[in-house]
């Protein structure tokens, strides 16, 4: 398939998981892919400084914003540097990236933004109230976005994964003293999804295919939320 010929695309957290299939995909359908990440990458950006992002988010016509942190505690037990940064990643980084990805779309004809929340989003997760709080600013900030630029002909959208097969989660299982065992024993359909599988829906979302879809809020968590 070539849905993204003569489409250029950034993707930020593309140094592994979701966002190295995101970034895979899309060059394997033609787009120019802008990959980008703190560490792994070949084009450096930390998504917290404006200037870095200024600098990369510019004549893009699809923009995904991949790049999160979380953090493994309850909110009396955050220290405020930990909430911050991890507002500063998430939300900021989110907000950075559409902010100046935004005019150059505007310039080209319209455009496409995928921002990657989370089911912590939707629904609370023990431990992790920094990281949820700030998921739910991604869904938020990605409503007022469709609102804003829809007659710039720009679609803004958001996915919310379950539990995905990834070093981030596998690290974050570590640290809150848990198997990947029993983490996927908690899944409705018994595994964990893929990156892979993350990676095509937010394709869809990004391509002409999804012409009418602006606002939305995409679940792929294998019916955690449902259960």
């Amino acid at each position: 398939m070539t849905r993204f010929a003569g489409k250029r695309a950034l993707v930020t957290g593309a140094g592994s998981g979701i966002g190295a299939a995101v970034a895979r995909l899309l060059e394997t359908e033609d787009a120019e892919v802008v990959a980008a990440d703190i560490t792994g990458t070949d084009v450096h950006l930390d998504v917290r400084d404006e200037r870095q992002v200024a600098a990369v988010a510019r004549d893009v016509d699809i923009l995904v914003n991949v790049a999160g942190i979380g953090a493994t505690a309850t909110a009396p037990a955050t220290p405020l540097a930990v909430w911050e940064d991890v507002f500063a990643v998430n939300a900021r980084g989110t907000f950075l990236c559409c902010k100046h990805a935004i005019p150059a779309m505007i310039a080209r004809g319209g455009g496409s933004i995928v921002n990657i929340a989370s089911v912590a989003a939707i629904v609370g997760l023990r431990n992790r109230a920094a990281y949820c709080a700030s998921k739910g600013a991604v869904v938020s900030l990605t409503r007022a976005l469709a609102v804003d630029h829809v007659d710039d002909g720009i679609r803004v959208n958001a996915v919310c994964p379950g539990t995905v097969d990834s070093p981030w989660v596998r690290r974050l299982v570590e640290e809150a003293g848990e198997s990947l065992e029993e983490l996927t024993a908690r899944q409705p359909l018994g595994r964990l999804g893929t990156p892979e599988e993350i990676a095509e829906a937010i394709a869809y979302l990004a391509s002409d295919a999804a012409s009418f879809v602006t606002g939305s809020v995409l679940v792929i968590d294998g019916g955690l939320t449902a259960a």
